[in-house]
């Protein structure tokens, strides 16, 4: 098979390309990597080595792809499907990013700051980082809650590569600091998300391992 990823179940950019190929019903073979084992790391390693997930192996053009929307658009420019995950028109693949890039770094990333305070030692806790990724979920949870009045998915009428990415950071971001009520269009957009069977079947997919995620 041509394409190969290399990813962790639990792993949320990991995540973000399972969607992606299942939305599009692309063909891969799934390589799970046990970081915890030496050999396992070592080998991971020779093929990425900064040794972070996801990484997408494409044997048939010999090519090496890291990071998940890095992943995504290659996907869409070599292994396209039905779905459009970033359009073809500028202005509308402009908007796609940005949305992506949102849920990254403002959704994504004060979400995992809080779990990685979790697996640190107790004389090494951020207690303060902490907050500061709480109220950086809280300003975002306000701006999506805003955006989502109008719009189905994030950067418009039609699933991309910007809900693939918001799937795993609010999924998980709900586990560590739950979304509030008073934001009904944040829930609700979290709730379309997680009724997709492309979500569905990843969460499905990640359950036998819950038990590893802290908290």
């Amino acid at each position: 098979m041509s394409l190969r990823l290399y990813y962790h179940p639990l792993a949320s950019y990991c995540w973000k390309v399972l969607i992606a190929l299942y939305e599009n019903e692309t063909p891969f073979e799934p390589e799970l990597v046990d970081l915890a084992d030496p050999l396992a790391a070592a080998a991971f390693k020779r093929i990425w080595p900064i040794g972070k997930f996801p990484v997408l192996r494409d044997e048939a053009r010999d090519n090496t792809i890291p990071e998940s929307s890095i992943i995504i658009e290659y996907l869409a420019k070599y292994h396209p499907g039905k779905l459009e995950l970033l359009p073809g028109d500028p202005d509308r693949a402009r908007e796609v990013r940005l949305r992506d890039r949102f849920y990254d770094q403002y959704v994504h990333e004060p979400m995992q700051k809080i779990v990685g305070n979790k697996l640190r030692p107790a004389d090494a806790k951020d207690e303060h980082g902490v907050v500061q990724a709480k109220a950086q979920l809280a300003i975002s949870y306000a701006l999506i809650n805003e955006h989502m009045q109008k719009i189905r998915w994030a950067a418009g009428d039609a699933f991309s590569m910007a809900d693939c990415a918001a799937s795993p950071a609010l999924y998980y971001a709900n586990l560590v600091m739950p979304i509030s009520a008073s934001y009904l269009h944040t829930r609700a957009y979290l709730e379309r998300l997680t009724a997709r069977p492309a979500f569905a079947r990843v969460i499905a997919e990640a359950q036998p391992n819950f038990s590893l995620f802290p908290g």
